[in-house]
């Protein structure tokens, strides 16, 4: 990756630090976007029932636009969680079926649904949910409790679950992100949509961190970090702005060196007291690789404070380039990149 590197200058390495969101329906909308701040990746944001083929067009047309190819994401988790259905996308069952089912139902329904992913120009989804949600909590937990997005009540079981799911897709050619790390599974609030979600139980040796080493373990491409608070891990800091959560627990604990990828920070109301350019630089600033925001004018604001601190910081500049190189080594891992 480092001659590949070497020929991006500061505007561009930045730009592979965005994912930025696009209307799945209408992708196109974001193409001047994604040729302006030369966006590593788009996740295709809201629901959509269009043919295969329509969508495979849509995204081949958005990838034209990139200087280099893009990350192309979306959520399809299955259950209430599901991008892309229709007649070519058949419903999912929820994490919670599935993970109380057999293995082998478990490991065909995933291969079988990142086979039309890829067959679209999808490689990369931000599935599966590593977080248990506990049987005392269940369905009051509600980010994913309350829509069954869990494998199971059991960090070993959810374990099991990612090791079958992981292989699964990233062999049929769609990779995975583990979320939402260090885990949503004890919080009493829905980040997307309020702020306060705490997990007060939560620490760097935590039973339920078992199902993400698990995911690392099998090799998975990214993890995707929550924008709840862990205050026995870091009292100062949502997970997303946190550098004992990422650099200290996820890289240097744990010892994943792959993708870190943000929740949404864009439209998430946990991440709204800070400016949406303030939240890319202290999201990268705590060891995060890719700004994932939903909301398409973010791209100027948090391209623009990432090249403005990487010019007045050399070690933050140091962090951009490590930040860059992890994007460029997941296009490699999905086939985007052949060069060295």
């Amino acid at each position: 990756m480092t001659a590949t590197l070497d020929g991006l200058d500061l505007p561009e390495r930045v730009g592979q630090l965005l994912m930025i969101g696009a209307a799945v329906n209408a992708p196109s909308g974001l193409g001047d976007t994604v040729r302006r701040y030369h966006l590593g990746g788009v996740f295709l944001r809201g629901r959509s029932t269009h043919p295969a083929a329509e969508l495979k067009s849509d995204i081949a047309a958005l990838q034209k636009r990139a200087p280099l190819p893009m990350l192309l994401a979306v959520d399809q988790e299955g259950g209430s969680v599901q991008t892309l259905k229709g007649p070519d996308f058949p419903r999912l069952p929820s994490a919670y079926r599935l993970g109380g089912g057999p293995a082998t139902t478990l490991r065909d329904t995933t291969r079988t649904s990142a086979r039309r992913l890829e067959a679209v120009g999808v490689n990369l989804n931000l599935a599966p949910v590593a977080d248990t949600v506990p049987t005392s909590i269940g369905t009051g937990n509600p980010p994913i409790g309350a829509f069954r997005r869990e494998f199971g009540s059991d960090p070993a079981k959810v374990a099991a679950a990612i090791r079958t799911v992981v292989p699964a897709s990233q062999d049929a050619g769609v990779l995975t992100t583990l979320k939402h790390f260090p885990g949503l599974g004890r919080v009493r609030v829905n980040t997307d949509v309020s702020t306060g979600a705490t997990d007060t139980v939560a620490t760097v040796n935590d039973p339920y961190l078992a199902p993400f080493k698990a995911g690392i373990e099998s090799g998975t491409a990214a993890v995707m970090i929550s924008s709840a608070r862990y205050p026995r891990i870091d009292p100062d800091a949502v997970a997303a702005f946190s550098r004992p959560v990422i650099t200290g627990l996820l890289r240097e604990k744990i010892g994943f060196d792959g993708l870190v990828i943000s929740d949404d920070l864009g439209a998430a109301r946990a991440v709204t007291a800070v400016p949406p350019a303030q939240r890319a630089v202290r999201f990268v600033g705590a060891g995060g690789d890719m700004v994932l925001t939903i909301v398409a004018s973010d791209a100027a604001p948090m391209a623009g404070a990432l090249i403005a601190k990487a010019e007045s910081d050399q070690s933050f500049r140091a962090r951009v380039d490590e930040a860059a190189r992890h994007v460029l080594e997941t296009k490699k891992r999905a086939g985007l990149l052949t060069c060295g």
